[in-house]
């Protein structure tokens, strides 16, 4: 069951109940107001034969005073009778309601007929106050039934409000879960379908956070060995290279030092030769080991440069693959964030095109239009996976870093093999639509 049935079903049960309940009120309302009328009008009937007989049975003042004693007995509904032989007393109509104002009602200004029954003369008159009175107390009990009626119902709806929202409770409870970093939201089962879309949207959340924390800290463990990695190539490449290049510096210094003054000039000029040649090659080495770290000034043309070095250092190591490039005479000015971002993409893109894709060719191409930037990394080799993109450290590196800068990333088949990956970055600051990361 959904909420609005519940909810239009715990209603309709309230109001047919309260339905119930009018119309016992109405019904009994409605037999007090014939028990009533009846009685009056058998009062009517008695005041009237007793006016007959008394008048042939009893002397005239008794007659009169046991006629009065029965027009005091009883109430006749909306008439009022005198007898003629009572002291004068105002008339009825002649004293109106105090409602008579306000509901329009004017007072007649007959004071009644005289009536003979027998030998008995009888006043009778209208009473309009009766029947305001009879009104007022319909409209009362109309008004207290109507009071129940409405009270009830702001009860019940509430009842049902409260009974129904009860599991947003829960909801919350599970997303707070979610936030404080649980694994799942633990939500119970419930009844109500909308409240059960909910809970399974929430699972799903639980999911995809679930999976999307374990991707961080698999990147984090994975960036952390990749820094590892770079940290211990370099301190090999440090050790390796220029620790023997600033080792034969020093062996050549030394010799300088201790046959300086036996040495001959041409001997002199050829340590120096040696040491020029040791602190070139160093400096050389100090540079690829720069490059490799951070590249320097790709704002502007400087991107371009460092791209073209990238495919000419990738040609030389990988000579079985033909690298191409292709960008615009002039590159659009960039930020050094976003110049960093586009040129971490195409490093990882040819590193694994070179390591797994068995390409024969491979192309780097830029173009700039419509108020962004696109780079693109396509081979002809192998393409993706039958599973999809793998989300290796590598691919979420980049997307992590193109994200930064408002990029996207998008992985696409080649035609006719191969593997199109692309980086689009916004030229104007505004974001890309992430579709297609991986």
């Amino acid at each position: 069951m959904d909420l609005r049935r519940r909810l239009v079903a715990s209603l309709g049960v309230l109001l047919l109940a309260l339905m119930a309940v009018a119309a016992l009120v109405s019904l009994r309302s409605l037999r007090s107001d014939v028990d009533a009328e009846l009685a009056a009008s058998e009062q009517l009937v008695r005041v009237l034969l007793g006016a007959g007989s008394l008048a042939r049975e009893l002397p005239p003042a008794e007659a009169a005073q046991r006629l009065q004693a029965l027009l005091d007995s009883g109430a006749l509904g909306h008439l009022t009778i005198r007898s003629g032989a009572a002291p004068a007393a105002p008339s009825p109509a002649a004293q109106p309601h105090g409602l008579a104002a306000l509901l329009g009602v004017a007072p007649t200004a007959d004071a009644g007929q005289w009536v003979r029954v027998g030998e008995q003369r009888l006043l009778v008159a209208l009473n309009p106050a009766s029947e305001i009175d009879e009104r007022l107390g319909d409209t009362l009990r109309l008004c207290v039934t109507l009071l129940f009626f409405s009270g009830a119902t702001l009860l019940v709806a509430w009842w049902s409000a409260d009974r129904a929202l009860r599991p947003v409770r829960e909801l919350q409870a599970g997303l707070q879960r979610l936030a404080r970093g649980d694994a799942e939201a633990a939500l119970p089962a419930f009844a109500l379908r909308e409240f059960r879309q909910v809970a399974g949207a929430i699972d799903a959340l639980a999911a995809a956070l679930a999976t999307s924390r374990a991707a961080q800290r698999r990147l984090a463990r994975q960036l952390i060995q990749v820094q590892e990695d770079e940290r211990r190539a370099l301190a090999r490449e440090l050790h390796d290279e220029t620790g023997q290049t600033l080792t034969a510096i020093g062996v050549t210094a030394a010799y300088l030092e201790r046959h300086a003054a036996a040495l001959a000039p041409a001997q002199v000029a050829e340590c120096a030769q040696d040491v020029r040649r040791a602190v070139r090659t160093s400096r050389e080495q100090l540079r690829a080991m720069l490059e490799r770290l951070r590249p320097h000034g790709l704002d502007g043309p400087g991107l371009a440069s460092a791209l073209r070095e990238l495919l000419a250092g990738w040609q030389q190591r990988a000579g079985a693959i033909d690298f191409a490039l292709q960008m615009p005479a002039e590159l659009p000015p960039l930020g050094e964030d976003a110049a960093l971002a586009l040129y971490r993409v195409a490093q990882e893109a040819l590193t694994n095109a070179v390591r797994h894709s068995g390409a024969a060719h491979c192309r780097l191409a830029i173009e700039a239009h419509a108020g962004t930037l696109t780079l693109c990394v396509e081979d002809d080799g192998c393409g993706l996976p039958p599973g999809g993109a793998p989300r290796g450290s590598g691919l979420l590196g980049i997307a992590e870093r193109l994200e930064m800068v408002g990029a996207r990333l998008a992985l696409a088949p080649a035609r006719p093999r191969g593997l199109r990956l692309c980086a689009t970055l916004p030229l104007n600051g505004t974001p890309c639509p992430q579709k297609g990361a991986p």
